[in-house]
C-alpha cells in the first residue's frame, strides 16, 4: 500500500500495526532538530566541544557509555536510554544516519516517551560521542552486533527499529540478522536502495580521506543544502550542521576525516538492496519525494548523475521488494523528513 502525504498535512495513513502507527506519527509530524543548548555562559570552548568524542557538545538527554569488545579492541559506545517513568508500551531503537548523531532524534524521543515508549538511541562506533578507532573494519554486520550487545546490556529483548539514511541500511541489516528481536521496521529515506558500485567508479579510502580533510564548514552546508533540502537553507537546519562543521575545524579533524573515509567505504560497498526480499518483519518506508541523495554523483557524467538517487522510484521498488511493506510518500520533502516536515509546520 502506498500513501501520499502533502507537506501541509499531518497524521498518518492506516499502517501495519499500532506500534508502527505511533512511530510514523512521531517521525513525520512531531520530530524536530532543536538540539539542546547550554546557557551562553556555560558553553565549553570549541576545542573541547568538537573533539573526536564531542566531549563538551550537549545532547538532549543524559549520555551513558557501554563498553564493547570488537575486533580485538575494547571500545566505548555512547547511547541515550530514555524511559517514560511508567511501564513502557514497548522499546524503540533509533538509528542515526552517516552525517548525524543520536542527538538529532531529540523531539522524536520526547514524543515517543510521552506516548509511553522506552527509547534507546546509540551513537554507532565511529560516530557522535562513541569511539573512533583508527583500525577497524566497518561493516553493517559489525555495527549490528555492537548494537545487539548494547540491547543485551540494557535488557531490551525486542525493539521497533527506526533507521534514517545510513541508519536505514543498518536497520535492514539488524532486522535480517535479528528478526526475532525486530518487532517492526521503519525506514526513513534510507540510502543503499541502489548499488552505486555498478555506476560510480570506486574511490579509494586514501582518496576519500584526502577529500574529507579539505572540507570546510561552508562546503558542508552547501552539500547539505543541495542534497538534503533542494538547495534551500533555513536557520532550523543549523543543528544538523553544527557537529560536522565543528569537526571540520576541530582538534581531531584528521581522525574524523579518516573515520569518515572508512564509513563512506562501508556505505558504498555494502548496499542492502539485494536482500530486501529477505525481510520478514512488518516494514514501513517513509520517503521524501524530493530526495536525490547518492554517493559519487560528482564522479560521473551529468546525465548519469541525474539518474542516481531517484527516491520516488527507489522507494516504490523497495516497497515492492519487501514482503508486505507499506510506503508513505511525502510530497515536497527531501532527505531528512523529520527535520524538513517539522520546519514547515
Amino acid at each position: 500500500m502506498t500513501t501520499r502525504l502533502a507537506p501541509s498535512r499531518s497524521g498518518t495513513a492506516s499502517l501495519l500495526t499500532a506500534a508502527i502507527a505511533a512511530l510514523v506519527t512521531v517521525a513525520i509530524a512531531t520530530a524536530t532538530t532543536r538540539a539542546a543548548a547550554a546557557a551562553p555562559g556555560d558553553r565549553p570552548p570549541p576545542r573541547a566541544r568538537f573533539d573526536a568524542r564531542l566531549s563538551g557538545h550537549p545532547y538532549p538527554y543524559p549520555v551513558r557509555i557501554h563498553r564493547v569488545t570488537a575486533q580485538g579492541q575494547r571500545l566505548e559506545m555512547a547511547y541515550m536510554d530514555v524511559s517514560p517513568g511508567r511501564p513502557a508500551r514497548g522499546t524503540v531503537l533509533l538509528l542515526h544516519g552517516k552525517n548525524f548523531s543520536g542527538a538529532y532524534w531529540q523531539s522524536t524521543i520526547a514524543a515517543l516517551v510521552g506516548d509511553g515508549y522506552r527509547v534507546i538511541v546509540p551513537d554507532q562506533i565511529g560516530f557522535g560521542k562513541s569511539d573512533k578507532p583508527r583500525h577497524f573494519q566497518y561493516t553493517f554486520q559489525a555495527l549490528a552486533l555492537t548494537t545487539a550487545d548494547l540491547l543485551d546490556h540494557l535488557g531490551a529483548r525486542d525493539v521497533a527499529v527506526v533507521g534514517h539514511s545510513m541508519g536505514g541500511m543498518l536497520a535492514v541489516r539488524f532486522a535480517l540478522m535479528f528478526p526475532q528481536r525486530t518487532r517492526a521496521l521503519v525506514l526513513m529515506n534510507p540510502i543503499g536502495l541502489e548499488d552505486w558500485k555498478r555506476t560510480v567508479p570506486y574511490s579509494s579510502i586514501d582518496s576519500q580521506y584526502a577529500r574529507e580533510r579539505t572540507r570546510t564548514p561552508d562546503q558542508i552546508r552547501q552539500y547539505m543544502s543541495k542534497s538534503y533540502f533542494g538547495g534551500t537553507w533555513k536557520p532550523s537546519y543549523e543543528p544538523l550542521l553544527a557537529i560536522q562543521a565543528g569537526w571540520a575545524t576541530g582538534p581531531d579533524r584528521d581522525l574524523i576525516a579518516w573515520t569518515a573515509a572508512l564509513t563512506s567505504d562501508m556505505v558504498f560497498t555494502q548496499p542492502v538492496v539485494y536482500e530486501l526480499p529477505d525481510l520478514r518483519v512488518p516494514t514501513l518506508l517513509i520517503i521524501g519525494q524530493r530526495d536525490r541523495t547518492a554517493i559519487g554523483k560528482d564522479l560521473v557524467a551529468p546525465a548519469v548523475a541525474a539518474r542516481l538517487g531517484d527516491y520516488p522510484a527507489l522507494g516504490r521498488r523497495a516497497a515492492a521488494a519487501i514482503p508486505g511493506a507499506e510506503l508513505v510518500e511525502l510530497d515536497g520533502v527531501g532527505h531528512v523528513p523529520q527535520v524538513e516536515r517539522s520546519a514547515a509546520r
